[in-house]
């Protein structure tokens, strides 16, 4: 059985890995679908992000789904041959995080392809995966590729969460990558009158429009496309900085109202912040990190067709081709979501 390694930045390799059947409460699942994360580029491009590194060999991958081959012993509600989606979110349950109801804060969490910790949580990219049933979800009348987007989904739909009450605010999100688009998709559905979005290039702000976005606005050739927000003390209700990006951050702050609410998603290291805007407009800072209920949430919209993430996706390679489908993932002029497609 094969899995994609990265070995360190610009170094992957397709390689063996040890694979075993079922245990109790665990099912063995074939790999379809696999969407190439932010993360994963991260790793891929530097070697890690931040203070995160790449210490040894590490499996990609978190955003994945596939079908049911085998059933271990103890499983209710599952059977071969099911599509599911796969949830990267594997929390103890038992740490003092887990018992305050905060499972994506887990002491002893185990998220696929994460060099948090050491020894690295091997990633979900592999031709075959063991996951323990309470990971899975049902994911019939979703095509494998829709199923594999429900990850980056529960990500917009927790920072939605973060966010607090969404009916009828005004509601700025910088950077239009695929979890800024995700997150105009969950702020819409969850109420929110009007969406402003933001990034440096019109492809990305192209398919906010097609989110749902009434207002996109290209910050690189217009530096001052905000300031109509900014006047007075600023016009919008909630910031979601999705792009890691410091001027983008000071941009947002400036065009929130009074006690508007930051969410803070996208991560690329330490941002200085400015204190006195922050403090002056009594601004809450929220930080929103990963998911955990919301995977199964993300699931249920896309059954129901009230969130549909489809059109985020605009290419699909094979494995053998990963060295490929890396490079067009990192060029953002021509993607927006890359998957690998393990059939």
């Amino acid at each position: 059985m094969k899995a994609l390694y990265a070995h360190g930045a610009l170094d992957l390799k397709l390689a063996d890995f040890e694979t075993r059947g079922p245990g109790e409460g665990e099912v063995a699942i074939r790999l379809a679908r696999g969407g190439i994360c932010g993360s994963d580029l991260h790793y891929y491009n530097h070697g890690g992000f931040g203070p995160v590194r790449l210490r040894e060999p590490m499996v990609l991958g978190h955003e994945v789904s596939g079908h049911v081959t085998a059933l271990g012993s103890g499983i209710e509600g599952l059977k071969e041959g099911d599509l599911v989606a796969v949830s990267p979110s594997r929390p103890c349950g038992g740490c003092t995080e887990c018992l305050r109801g905060l499972p994506n804060q887990c002491l002893n969490m185990r998220f696929y392809g994460s060099a948090m910790p050491f020894p690295h949580i091997q990633g979900a990219f592999r031709e075959e995966l063991i996951a323990d049933a309470r990971q899975c979800v049902k994911a019939e009348g979703l095509t494998p590729a829709q199923a594999a987007m429900a990850e980056p989904l529960s990500v917009g739909l927790h920072a939605v969460r973060r966010g607090g009450e969404m009916l009828g605010r005004r509601v700025l999100v910088t950077g239009c990558g695929p979890i800024g688009v995700l997150a105009i998709m969950a702020a819409r559905r969850a109420g929110a009158s009007e969406i402003i979005a933001c990034d440096i290039a019109d492809a990305a702000l192209g398919f906010a429009e097609k989110a749902g976005a009434d207002v996109t606005l290209n910050t690189l050739t217009d530096p001052e496309a905000l300031a109509p927000y900014s006047s007075g003390k600023g016009h919008l209700d909630v910031l979601f900085e999705c792009s890691g990006a410091q001027p983008a951050l000071a941009g947002g702050i400036a065009a929130l109202r009074p006690r508007g609410v930051i969410v803070q998603l996208g991560l690329s290291g330490d941002m200085s912040l400015p204190m006195m805007a922050l403090t002056a407009k009594e601004l809450d800072l929220r930080g929103s990190f990963r998911f955990h209920e919301e995977f199964a949430i993300a699931v249920d919209l896309m059954q129901k067709g009230l969130i549909d993430p489809s059109a985020l996706l605009t290419h699909t390679f094979a494995l053998a081709d990963y060295e490929t489908a890396f490079a067009t993932a990192s060029d953002k002029a021509q993607s927006m979501k890359v998957q690998l497609d393990f059939a």
